[in-house]
């Protein structure tokens, strides 16, 4: 009787012992995963606004493409090289401009009539970014953006009007 009885605890000590196994062994596939999940998902938003800030500024350029009607400066206006993109349209005899620019960590944008005196923290929040830089030359432009992962993007257009820079 005795025997039959460290028969049976034997028994149930390997029936724990392969179920505590089967269990390490499950917890190490989930966590193997959620890590992998959480590089993809870095990956994938990294991606994911690298190619957003681009596009968002080739669409606003492209729908604006026109003589004189884009053109980089500072963001007070003074033409050339600079941290601003301006984007014109005359709507009702009255000319509007769109402002891009990056300010305190983010893309802005900023819809006004020309004349008007406004300051950078007025633009509306778009994308998260460090620095944009856009230059106009011979109607090629080009847009360098440091985004907020350290990463950088540059982005070159050929504006369809064929607008040299003024």
């Amino acid at each position: 009787m005795k025997q039959q009885g460290k028969k049976l605890n034997v028994s149930g000590l390997l029936t724990l012992l392969l179920f505590a196994v089967f269990g390490v062994c499950i917890l190490s596939v989930l966590l193997t995963g959620a890590d992998a999940y959480r590089r993809l998902r870095e990956r994938d938003q990294s991606s994911y606004s690298r190619r957003t800030a681009a596009q968002y500024i080739a669409t606003k350029v492209r729908q604006a493409d026109g003589m004189g009607k884009v053109y980089a400066a500072s963001f007070d206006g003074v033409r050339g090289e600079g941290d601003t993109l301006f984007l014109e349209e005359e709507i009702d005899g009255t000319v509007y401009c769109t402002r891009i620019y990056c300010h305190e960590g983010y893309i802005r944008e900023l819809f006004a009539e020309v004349q008007g005196e406004f300051s950078p923290e007025d633009g509306e929040k778009i994308l998260e970014a460090e620095e944009a830089r856009f230059a106009l030359q011979d109607g090629l432009l080009t847009v360098e953006l440091s985004l907020a992962e350290g990463e950088r993007e540059e982005l070159s257009l050929f504006l369809r009007s064929g607008e040299v820079a003024s």
